[in-house]
């Protein structure tokens, strides 16, 4: 019972002493643990933007981004400098950095950036792009892994447009294009001096004739016709206008060809005459003008005119004569009458007169054909064998 109680006492005390070392080697592994935990120090790590706490015994950030497997490319940006070494609360940035492929005409060109934007980036890599150039992307655009940027560049063409001249910047390869990018139409009659399909490049020129057909209605006026009509109330040389002649009025309408606001070509497709020209009618003396009288006076006082006239012969059976003057003288059986035909408006009937050749007779008849300085000498049909013709000769009429 004695060894019993003994062994029993012995593994009590035991069973207290490991209890007492392993507590005691717990304490030294928490100190332990406390102590290494409490010799860390606090790093804030901000990973492409994303923020972290972290606690290390690295002593740099190069061993800090190794401990966190993070692999850093030569093109990435890490800040500060991998060899820095850490302290309580610094802060460590890390961006990775991205692939772009930038093609500026046919030309591309592959950048690795950290630049957020592809405005960023291009100002990073000093890529040169004017404010007329076409970029495929907006400059605010977030950069991705593997983003495509094409690159137009821009030149100046010259542009004539109906005769207005400016300069205008394209991105453009043919005519075509360039009047479809800048919202040119041509019309049907419009004419391009080039081809739509010419390659179009820097100092280049593009010209258009601006063509339209309007209509353009005007009123002419048409001339009068002027006739003539001989008069033998009128003196020779006298003229009178009967009726007065008026101007028509036609209405044509013609097709006006404009290039570039200016007029090239005028066709008359339509006339209406809306009013009639009205002949002037005049009337074109034909009566002999009255002889001048030579004055003088006879030997009893009396006034004497002297005509020269052209003298002619008549008989009483002359066509057209019926044997009795303007006077009633009945010529048929006065085989010795001397009776001269005359122009009343020369010498006055019933006048007395002298004929050079023929004696003295009295101015009693008219004839048609007797107008100014004329006179017709009346012979007897009996006496009377033709052959007188004209003659010039001298009246007195007293």
């Amino acid at each position: 019972m004695k060894k019993l109680s003994k062994l029993t006492s012995y593994l009590r005390g035991s069973k207290k002493l490991v209890m007492i070392i392993t507590s005691a080697i717990v304490l030294i592994a928490s100190l332990g643990i406390l102590i290494y935990e409490t010799t860390k120090n606090d790093v804030v790590l901000v990973i492409n933007g994303e923020e972290q706490s972290v606690r290390t015994h690295a002593d740099t950030v190069d061993e800090l981004l190794n401990e966190m497997n993070i692999d850093v490319n030569k093109h990435d940006e890490v800040l500060p400098s991998p060899k820095a070494e850490l302290s309580q609360g610094i802060e460590i940035a890390y961006k990775e950095a991205k692939q772009v492929k930038v093609a500026v005409e046919d030309e591309t060109q592959e950048y690795y950036t950290t630049a957020d934007t592809i405005g960023e980036l291009f100002a990073e890599k000093n890529i040169e792009v004017n404010e007329h150039d076409e970029v495929s992307v907006k400059p605010s655009t977030e950069i991705s892994e593997g983003l495509e940027v094409q690159i137009d560049k821009a030149y100046e063409v010259t542009l004539n447009d109906g005769g207005e001249e400016k300069k205008i910047w394209t991105t453009a390869n043919t005519i075509g294009e360039f009047l479809k990018k800048e919202g040119i139409e041509l019309s049907k009659l419009d004419k391009l001096k080039q081809d739509k399909d010419e390659t179009i490049s820097e100092k280049s020129s593009v010209t258009i004739t601006r063509v339209e057909k309007v209509e353009d209605v005007v009123k002419e006026t048409i001339d009068y016709a002027t006739v003539t009509r001989n008069d033998d109330d009128l003196t020779k040389g006298q003229r009178k206008v009967v009726q007065e002649g008026q101007e028509g009025v036609v209405t044509k309408r013609y097709e006006v060809t404009l290039e570039n606001g200016e007029e090239v070509d005028r066709e008359l497709i339509g006339e209406e005459v809306e009013k009639e020209s009205q002949d002037q009618i005049v009337a074109l003396g034909t009566k002999p003008a009255a002889p001048t009288p030579t004055v003088s006076r006879g030997d009893d006082g009396e006034v004497v005119k002297e005509y020269y006239m052209t003298a002619t012969v008549y008989t009483e059976k002359c066509n057209g004569c019926s044997g009795v003057t303007a006077t009633g003288i009945d010529l048929r059986n006065a085989p010795g009458k001397k009776v001269v035909a005359v122009d009343p408006n020369v010498i006055p009937l019933g006048s007395k007169v002298w004929v050079e050749g023929y004696g003295y007779a009295i101015a009693g008849d008219t004839g048609g054909a007797i107008k100014g300085n004329r006179i017709d000498l009346f012979k007897h049909s009996s006496q009377y064998s033709g052959g007188y013709g004209h003659k010039k000769v001298k009246v007195k009429v007293y």
